[in-house]
């Protein structure tokens, strides 16, 4: 636990390095990642790996690049090593439970009473992944946009880090959008099209990450709106937009002085109302805000 609070603790360090675009420090962080003995466990949890290969990528440093490097390799063994160590364990299961039931007593006595037959089952194949089956299509424009879909999730090397299947991924979240239309028609492509956009948009990184990461799903991503979307930067401009344009909306209508000396740009009529407020810092003159009372056009000026 200690040494998950700790390698967290550096990953956060790094990511507002990133986000300042700023890495000086950074080669002391690594130095202690370095020299942390980790885990697969504390890889998934904090995902480090990701935080090291953003710096990697911001660094103009060589020797900030080449310890990164040294350190993402070293993961990726581990992470592909215990891979390994699943799919062993898993066939030799199967292949002890084959050899068992071969070499299972009475199978040979012909002493014995006859067992009563048994309905035969079908035998399930073992699955070695956390995917199910990847949905097979023969249709080309699917095909495409499974295509344009791997190769947005590929746009870094954040798949890699993570370990990433691109490809199951693509195909089950194609194969959602296709359950919802049955068709590839113009409302399915439109629908591809803003997953592809978002997910290749270089500014918003978070959304491709909980991807290939599994925190969003491909059926929630199959269906998020464009809002759900937007990166965080993005979420946060809206939403000022949004409270200056109900706020010039309340401060038009509510209160203000009428007079004759504006004219409406739209209706060209001279009876307004106008609402002067600081919204600057107190040196800076105020905002007018001007509303025409024949039809109803609103406007600023400083």
């Amino acid at each position: 636990m200690v040494k998950d609070q700790e390698v967290e603790r550096i990953a956060k360090k790094l990511d507002k390095m990133v986000q300042k675009k700023n890495t000086d420090g950074a080669i002391d962080l690594l130095r202690e990642l370095k020299n942390i003995k980790m885990s697969l466990e504390t890889l998934q949890s904090t995902r480090i790996g990701m935080s090291v290969n953003a710096v990697r990528k911001q660094s103009s440093d060589e020797e900030v690049q080449s310890l990164a490097k040294t350190l993402i390799k070293a993961w990726k063994k581990l992470l592909d090593g215990s891979e390994s160590k699943s799919e062993e364990k898993k066939k030799g299961g199967l292949s002890l439970q084959s050899s068992s039931s071969k070499d299972s007593p009475g199978s040979s006595d012909s002493s014995k009473k006859p067992e009563t037959p048994k309905t035969p089952t079908t035998p399930t194949t073992p699955k070695f992944t956390s995917f199910p089956p990847v949905p097979v299509t023969t249709d080309s424009v699917r095909t495409k946009c499974r295509e344009l879909l791997v190769s947005a999730l590929q746009t870094d090397d954040d798949h890699k880090t993570i370990g990433a299947d691109c490809e199951t991924l693509a195909a089950q979240i194609e194969e959602c959008i296709y359950k919802e239309f049955q068709s590839t028609d113009m409302k399915y492509k439109a629908r591809l099209r803003s997953r592809i956009s978002n997910l290749k948009d270089q500014k918003n990184p978070d959304l491709r990450r909980s991807v290939l990461c599994g925190n969003i799903s491909p059926e929630r991503i199959a269906t998020m709106t464009a809002e759900e979307m937007a990166s965080a930067e993005l979420k946060e401009m809206r939403k000022a937009l949004t409270k200056e344009s109900i706020r010039e909306h309340q401060l038009s209508k509510v209160g203000g002085t009428e007079t004759d000396m504006f004219i409406c740009g739209k209706c060209k009529g001279k009876s307004c109302t106008y609402t002067q407020v600081q919204t600057r810092s107190a040196d800076e003159p105020m905002t007018t805000f001007v509303l025409c009372n024949d039809c109803g056009n609103r406007w600023k000026f400083c």
